[in-house]
């Protein structure tokens, strides 16, 4: 038992981070009610977690290797923790917000060392198991989410999605402090990039912010163009700061490469158009339909998971060995499919014309969130390899919380233009659907024309990589 106690802690610690992205969006109703919270309000609730994991994983990974990667893995766990509960206890939607933020903040550094974790404790057959046991639970994660957060909610009330998380995190803390060992990268005198993440994070929550105030607001406000400035500012320091330090938080040559570039635009829109959606999905289902919790997870997420998970089952070992741009090109051209075909709502449409189209996306989900991993690993250079794939999970989480935005702000609208409050909540979820399924659509059609595999690589070279430990952007986490 003591060998796999690293695996358990990670496993533990992985499933609860990436649960917390998924179980919110089942109980956006009951928050809305309880805290009174308006449409912008639950975004940022959504969001807020979201920003902060993109924003901080490229740095949690670089303090990690140079501070110590059990401490840091703690360190997030607790902090994990303190949110959680102060997320249980919130009397107001700031609160709330703010808490969820401080969640990221754990988060990121949880998630940016279960994987360097798991590659220094094990070798040989024993890391294949590992890192077949973590990715299970990535994909478990996902499909668990909304199930759990509709149980917990419907049964003893929103506040328990957080709460459950506090003895979960003494589990891991128990596991970690039992059976891991303290390691350390080879360059430990990394520089932290504190101006590069600053600023990152600064350009990602002022887009996001301008995006959501610009659905309630108006595009030409005031307070929504000057979001748009702070953004673009802070995203030129950025620039400038990456170019100028010895030891960026991302390398900015990596985007010399058409193929990695390409990639991440996929990732930002591959995770905006699967999945950005589904909380304006849990409105309809439950505010409209009446449906409870645990039925709006049950119709409005299930459907994808499983045939997520089914198809990386029994076919990932193939997908891994089809040049990159026919799977991810094919995956989001399914994607858009699937999207499209649930864009056929009306006033009187039932909560189960949605599986379909759900089914089809997630076949998609399937092809795509895999292989972006290792394609991104393939197109940049071997001494880059932890950075491009901490690159693909924080454009991943960056695509989630401006897809939200995006997709809200296209509700909203669309919704302030009928009287009819179930029609125009149908009419509403199809128009944000339809945006989803052309988002989709349109990065396949990019992927397929410049995603290209290097010269001399191996199909299986860059997912033998991933295995060993160098991506942590594996599917499974919304």
């Amino acid at each position: 038992m003591r060998k796999w106690s690293p695996l358990i802690a990670v496993s533990i610690g992985t499933f609860m981070l990436l649960v917390d992205v998924t179980i919110v969006t089942v109980a956006l109703p009951a928050i809305a009610g309880d805290l009174h919270a308006s449409l912008d309000g639950l975004q940022w609730v959504l969001d807020g977690y979201a920003l902060a994991l993109a924003a901080l994983l490229l740095g949690a990974g670089a303090l990690a290797d140079r501070h110590g990667r059990r401490r840091m893995y703690l360190a997030g766990t607790v902090v994990f923790a303190a949110a959680s509960l102060l997320c249980a206890v919130a009397n107001d939607a700031g609160v709330l917000v703010a808490a969820r933020f401080l969640q990221g903040f754990g988060g990121a550094a949880m998630f940016a060392t279960t994987v360097a974790l798991l590659n220094v404790t094990y070798s040989g057959k024993d890391r294949g198991v590992a890192f077949g046991v973590w990715g299970a639970v990535n994909g478990a994660a996902a499909a668990a989410g909304p199930i759990v957060g509709g149980l917990l909610t419907e049964h003893l009330g929103w506040r328990w999605i957080f709460l459950v998380n506090l003895p979960v995190s003494l589990l891991a803390v128990w596991f970690t402090v039992r059976g891991v060992t303290e390691s350390k990268g080879h360059d430990t005198k990394t520089r932290f990039d504190l101006p590069g993440t600053v600023a990152f994070t600064i350009s990602a929550a002022a887009v996001t912010y301008a995006l959501i105030r610009g659905g309630e607001a108006g595009w030409t406000a005031a307070s929504t163009l000057a979001a748009f400035g702070i953004s673009a500012a802070a995203l030129l320091v950025f620039v400038l700061v990456e170019r100028a330090t010895d030891h960026p938080m991302l390398d900015l040559r990596l985007f010399r490469s058409t193929s990695f570039s390409t990639l991440m635009v996929a990732a930002v829109l591959a995770q905006a158009a699967a999945f950005a959606y589904l909380p304006f999905v849990t409105v309809w289902l439950q505010q409209f339909l009446g449906k409870g919790p645990v039925d709006a997870g049950l119709l409005g997420a299930l459907p994808m998971s499983v045939a997520a998970f089914v198809v990386a089952a029994f076919g990932g070992r193939l997908l891994q060995r089809v040049a990159p741009r026919w799977t991810i090109g094919l995956g989001l051209l399914l994607v858009g499919a699937g999207d499209l075909l649930q864009a056929r709502l009306t006033a009187t449409s039932p909560g189960t014309a949605l599986i379909p189209g759900l089914i089809v996306a997630g076949v998609g989900v399937a092809m795509v969130l895999p292989v972006l991993a290792s394609a991104a690993l393939a197109s940049a250079p071997p001494e880059r390899s932890g950075m491009a794939s901490g690159a693909v999970n924080t454009f991943r989480q960056l695509g989630f919380a401006l897809g939200v935005a995006v997709f809200g702000a296209v509700f909203s609208h669309r919704l302030a233009a009928h009287r009819d409050p179930r029609a125009g909540v149908a009419d509403a979820l199809d128009q944000t659907l339809l945006v989803a399924g052309v988002v989709a659509l349109a990065a396949g059609v990019l992927v397929l024309l410049f995603v290209r595999r290097p010269a001399g690589q191996n199909p299986a070279s860059a997912g033998d990589r991933a295995q060993v430990g160098l991506d942590p952007a594996v599917s499974g986490g919304h």
